[in-house]
């Protein structure tokens, strides 16, 4: 009898510990999935913290946001490991960090557009941009091509098919004078240059506003900014809902109220 009592408790222990363990499964399968992510402070962290803020949890997600200073760092993070995603690039950029690095990082799809454009402190309107003016662009070859073929497209110069450098303009009939910079500093080159090709990521931190562009890309650009990830996590769960939150109508609320029309999102 005595021997009972004890395999009868024994048992209900067992179904204690079990039960709790049932609980403690549960707990753990509601609660909210975790997602590191990467980006420079404007406009894409801005996007992240709204995220985190307001729109993460109702997908049952947690944004963890690691901010950048430059377009250098976010992409070996995303390869290395210490950041599931990262959104600071277009396609173009994210297929030469490849191709130079041998790494496999894809995109899960357009977020949205920061439009890039000549600024200027001095000159009023493209019109009046002087023969021989100076004029600052980047220096890296994804945005330099951006920059030449911005240029051409209102006969500002001429270039060849797949403009990458300098080397590839073919007529400059304004005699425009090029200085390449790298892309964080261009703002501060408006101080010494007629103007500046700078991204919206470095002119909104720079205070640099629409009253001062002379020629911006339009919603037909091929540089939307992209959601990228290593090949492997493309279809992750946590990758999915992100994306999903990052181009709802929620997201496209929130560029408009904050950005006034300077972001644009993808449609």
């Amino acid at each position: 009898m005595f021997r009972s009592h004890i395999l009868k408790a024994a048992a209900t222990g067992v179904a204690a510990i079990l039960a709790l363990s049932a609980c403690g499964a549960g707990t753990s399968t509601g609660s909210a999935e975790t997602i590191k992510v990467g980006a420079l402070a404007v406009p894409a962290g801005d996007m992240l913290k709204h995220v985190q803020r307001e729109l993460a949890a109702k997908e049952g997600l947690t944004v963890d946001y690691k901010e950048f200073s430059d377009y250098n760092t976010p992409n070996p993070a995303v390869s290395d490991g210490d950041i599931d995603a990262n959104l600071f690039q277009n396609t173009t950029f994210m297929e030469t960090y490849n191709k130079a690095s041998g790494k496999d990082l894809v995109s899960v799809g357009k977020v949205y557009l920061p439009p890039m454009a000549l600024y200027s402190n001095n000159v009023p309107s493209l019109e009046e941009l002087p023969d021989g003016a100076s004029i600052a662009i980047p220096n890296d070859p994804t945005n330099e091509s951006r920059a030449l073929k911005l240029l051409a497209s209102k006969g500002l110069i001429e270039v060849s098919d797949n403009p990458i450098t300098l080397k590839d303009v073919k007529a400059n009939p304004k005699n425009l004078q090029f200085t390449e910079i790298e892309n964080a500093s261009l703002p501060q080159a408006l101080n010494d240059k007629d103007a500046a090709i700078v991204t919206l990521a470095f002119a909104l931190p720079a205070g640099l506003s629409a009253d001062k562009q002379l020629l911006v890309e339009g919603k037909d650009s091929a540089y939307y900014n992209v959601l990228a990830v290593k090949a492997e996590m493309k279809d992750d769960p946590r990758v999915q809902k992100l994306y999903k939150i990052l181009t709802s109508q929620d997201m496209k609320d929130f560029l408009q109220t904050k950005f006034k029309g300077l972001v644009i999102p993808a449609s």
